[in-house]
């Protein structure tokens, strides 16, 4: 028993114990990679934006008292949703401009109620450096039409239908904790990076939601 021990240990060479560390490490790496392909994708990161944040958070009054600066560095460059075609779009096609992002259903009261101040919002500001971009969520068979049908009764020349049948947008945000229910608002700065929230609906077209507006664009 005991010649046996030295014997044992001197089969753990230096150059044994470097094999077993590269193997060992190429097991780790090809872990990596595969869970890194089988898990889903992380929110993209943005620089932490608090003073801009706070800034939005100090005009948001009134009518907007809800809304919350954050600036806490979530970004939403690869959000996906569809146009109304059903081509593939991203928060990143609308790099260059801030924007407002409502999550919206037809089947939702407070969306519908909100919906006439915020076309009124994207007619006095939409430009090359803001717009207003609604995303509906309404689901199953019949969707879209459904959406459709709403922002065509309501006459909303400056909403155009964007849509994201999946649900994992919104999901995304629940994730997060950054939205429980509809409607929610997301203010994005040029690059996607969120900047402010707002949980339930708002009256936009209002002096209290021009400030807050012209405070995102201003940056």
């Amino acid at each position: 028993m005991t010649d046996k021990i030295p014997a044992a240990r001197a089969r753990l060479t230096p150059r044994r114990i470097l094999i077993l560390a590269l193997f060992s490490a190429g097991v780790a790496l090809a872990l990596t990679l595969i869970l890194g392909n089988l898990m889903p994708a992380q929110a993209t990161q943005c620089d932490p934006q608090e003073a801009l944040g706070q800034k939005i958070g100090d005009v948001a009054t009134g009518e907007l008292a809800a809304l919350t600066g954050t600036g806490e560095g979530r970004g939403y460059a690869d959000m996906a949703f569809k146009d109304a075609s059903g081509a593939p779009k991203t928060i990143a096609d609308f790099a260059g401009k801030a924007l407002l992002v409502n999550f919206w259903a037809s089947w939702c009261v407070p969306c519908r109620a909100e919906m006439p101040a915020l076309d009124a919002l994207a007619a006095k500001y939409n430009s090359e450096n803001f717009e207003v971009l609604p995303i509906n969520l309404d689901i199953g068979e019949g969707g879209l039409e459904k959406a459709q049908a709403f922002l065509d009764e309501g006459q909303f020349q400056h909403l155009p239908l964007y849509a994201d049948s999946t649900f994992s947008a919104f999901e995304r945000l629940k994730r997060d904790a950054v939205a429980i229910g509809l409607p929610a608002t997301l203010l994005l700065d040029a690059k996607g990076c969120e900047l402010a929230v707002l949980q339930g609906p708002a009256e936009w077209d209002t002096p209290d939601g021009h400030k807050v507006i012209e405070a995102l664009i201003e940056g």
